[in-house]
């Protein structure tokens, strides 16, 4: 449980992602089959889940303490 309080807002980006990777993938796809990422509706979901986890992570805190140097 720790690990999902820590994350939770990536793990959001991630669910969103997905869900909206294959939205995109549903209404815009790639008609011909050559476009890399939404000819494939596994290759659009994943792709909108990693951008969307990388998107929300950018929000999160950074609980880790620093080391100060008293030099």
């Amino acid at each position: 449980m720790n690990i999902i309080s820590k994350y939770k807002l990536t793990l959001l980006g991630l669910a969103l992602g997905l869900v909206g990777g294959y939205i995109y993938y549903y209404f815009v796809g790639c008609q011909s089959g050559t476009c890399a990422i939404t000819s494939s509706p596994v290759n659009s979901t994943i792709y909108g889940g990693f951008m969307g986890s990388v998107l929300l992570n950018i929000f999160e805190k950074d609980n880790t303490k620093k080391k100060e140097n008293n030099n």
